[in-house]
Formats: structure tokens, sequence, C-alpha cells
């Protein structure tokens, strides 16, 4: 089958049957998982003969092997960083480089109830499964409890369905843990202790606007309709005691006033916040261009001191891009300087430095904070330079009359 009769089946008759799937409702069930999928799913191709040509791909494949499925799931993984230029859709990819760092230093371990809020195509999730496949996983107990502790929300349609898949291809049974959902819509005090989890690592949506009335989910003092916020208050609630979280943040959250201030004193009374690593703003260009950075903190006790680690762009290169993006080598040094699970042994320097919570208190809970190691570029004397821009500007006074005489010479002939 090809061309119109293919798109007419496709159509008509197998996106309808996907997303009316009966259930049998038993554990694991795989009909969950693709009726889940295909609830909001529509078929963009116009084309039956390009279909064909994909399905005959992808049929080739054999995923019984593991060497062809895992060839598969790298190709995969290309596609979704190829994302990053496709316009809207590079909101949902984080850098591996920095799921990497972020999930390095978090270390999660099988049975740990492992979350993310605002899941994308599922980076965070697959950089886990990685780092606990290749440290911890041992026995098949070993796979069975990491993935029975995975939990992750996405709101919409296309990256839920990519990471959906991305689970599939990285070896996990059962994916129906990734809901589609909009974790914000729920309200605040709804979540018991039950529902309390040991890790969070996630990126969520920034610079965004949630729609109306999903601010009144959340307490007087934390409404507004920024997304970010919603997204702080929110994990700070579902970590357990002891629980240890990994967020990305832009800069505005780090200075902003009003409901901010009133999150980062929430934030530092709850939590250890232990680190902040600053980022350049080109990290996420092409699709962002602002300053971000990764706060790191554990929940139980009120912050006592916070260290702060500046990356640079690597030397020889003024900005990262989408030909030379951030790789993992380049934040070896600030995992070198780090310290190990007790953060043991670290010394401020060129890009390391400490402040205290009184001292943040004291900026108003400002964490927008300079690296005091950069020196200020010198600029000179303010009298001595307007001497000099009076003295430039009467020079070029004098050379445009100058210039003007010549013309008036050369007209006149």
């Amino acid at each position: 089958m090809t061309g119109d009769a293919l798109l007419t089946f496709v159509n008509a008759e197998l996106f309808p049957a996907l997303k009316s799937l009966p259930l049998t409702g038993q554990p694991g069930d795989r009909r969950r998982v693709v009726r889940g999928v295909f609830e909001d799913a529509y078929n963009y191709m116009k084309s039956g003969q390009l279909m064909r040509q994909v399905v005959n791909k992808i049929a080739g494949v054999d995923f019984n092997d593991l060497v062809e499925r895992r060839h598969f799931g790298e190709v995969y993984e290309q596609v979704l960083n190829d994302l990053q230029s496709a316009g809207n859709a590079g909101e949902y990819y984080t850098p591996r480089a920095v799921t990497a760092f972020m999930v390095d230093r978090i270390d999660p371990r099988p049975g740990q109830t492992l979350f993310d809020p605002a899941c994308g195509t599922g980076g965070f999730l697959t950089c886990a499964i990685r780092h606990m496949r290749d440290h911890y996983v041992k026995k098949p107990e070993d796979e069975q409890r990491m993935q029975g502790a995975l939990r992750a929300v996405e709101k919409k349609p296309l990256p839920h369905m990519l990471c959906v898949t991305n689970m599939l291809l990285h070896g996990v049974e059962d994916p129906s843990f990734v809901r589609h959902d909009n974790t914000l819509a729920r309200p605040y005090i709804s979540y018991t202790q039950a529902e309390r989890v040991d890790i969070v690592l996630t990126n969520p949506p920034f610079g965004g606007r949630e729609e109306d009335g999903i601010e009144s989910n959340f307490p007087a003092h934390f409404r507004t309709r920024e997304t970010a916020d919603l997204f702080l208050a929110l994990i700070i609630r579902l970590l357990k005691p002891g629980g240890r979280a990994a967020v990305v943040l832009p800069d505005g959250s780090l200075f902003g006033e009003g409901v901010k201030t009133r999150l980062k004193e929430y934030l530092m009374e709850e939590c250890n916040l232990h680190t902040i690593v600053r980022l350049p703003n080109s990290v996420f260009r092409p699709y962002a261009s602002i300053g971000t950075n990764l706060l790191f903190f554990e929940k139980g006790e009120p912050t006592r001191e916070t260290w702060f680690w500046e990356h640079r762009v690597p030397e020889g290169q003024k900005a990262y891009s989408m030909t030379r993006p951030i790789r993992q080598e380049h934040l070896a040094d600030c995992a070198a300087w780090w310290g190990g699970a007790s953060r043991a042994g670290r010394v401020e320097g060129p890009q390391a430095w400490r402040v205290t919570a009184e001292a943040v208190k004291a900026r108003g809970y400002n964490l927008d904070i300079k690296n005091p190691s950069t020196v200020a570029e010198d600029h000179g004397d303010p009298e001595m330079l307007l001497a000099e821009l009076d003295a430039a500007e009467a020079e070029t006074a004098r050379l445009r009359d100058e210039l003007r005489a010549i013309l008036a010479k050369a007209l006149a002939r």
C-alpha cells in the first residue's frame, strides 16, 4: 500500500483506531502507552509515497537486535539534538552536556524517586538512566527498581510523544509514567506526603506565561503567571526531607523582586541552596540567548552559604553555537572543583566564590552576585575622558569645515 491509499488508511483507519484502543486495566498495559501518545496526535505528512519510504526504513530495523536498537536510539538522540534549530521545537531540548553534568552531580540511585515536572523530550530521564546503568545497575532487580521510580510530566503533545518514544528506545518497559498533563494545573496543597520525591531534575519553561487561573492553584504569596516561578515553588514542596534537586533557571529568577524575592527566601529557608553554576548567554542558542544558571539544593536544612561557579566559554571561542556547542569536557573543571558528594575541600578562586545567607538576605535575596575575581575594566578618569571627547569633537568640526572649503573651491571652477 502506498500513495493516496496509504494516506487514507493512516488518516481514516489507523489513527482513529490507535486513539481509541481498548485498555485491559492491567499494570504495564502497552495499549495505554500507545493510546496516550495518539490521543492528541495527527498525521501531517501529505505524501503517501514519502510515508511508504519511512515505513520501509523503520521496518528494516530489527528492534530485537540490541546493537541495531542502540544505533537507532543514537540516531533518535541526534534527531532531538537537531530540533534545537527547528523553531519552537528547540524549547524542548536541553544541551546534553548540561543534562549529563547535572545528573552526574545529583548522582541518582535505583529506587530513588526521580521526577521531571516538565520533561520535554526526556533528556534528563535518559541521562539519569544511563548514569544509573553505568554505575549502579548490576542485577535485573536493580533495573526494575530504577524504572519503577521514574516520574515525568509533559504538557505539549509533540514532546510527550518524543519522550515516550525515547523511553522505549532506552529499554524502558513501561513508559506510561510519562504523563501528558500540566504539572501546574493541580492545586499546590493537594500534593500529599506520599507523593514526595527524592530527586528533581528539570529545565522548566521560562519566559512564558501560564493561562488564566493556573496561578490560583498556588498560595497567594506565590501567585504569578511566570512559569519558572511556579515550577520552583512546586519543586520545593515536592521534595522529601533530604531530597535533592538540580534546576535550570534564568538570570531573572536570581535578581527579580516581588514574588521572586519571596520564592528565594522560601527556598533558602526550606533548602540548602549550596551551589549555583552561572552559564554564559550562548549555552542555549539559537532559541534562547539569555543568561542561565544551574541551581543545586537539598531540602531539610536552611541555607548557610552558597557557592558560585562561573562557567566560561573555552579560550579561543567567543561564544557557543550550533557548530561549536557546549560539551561535557567544558564542565570538567567545575566537576573537579565540586568536592564529591560531600562537597568537601572547595576553595575560592578565579571562577569560584561563596556568599553567606546573611549577605544574601541583606541584599534583599538578590542572588545575581557577580564574580568578585573579575576586575572591572578601567575606563579612566571621567573628567579626562570628557576633555578628550571635546577635543575629538573640535577636531571633527575643523576637518568638516576644511572639507567644505575644498568642495566649494572645486565647484567654483
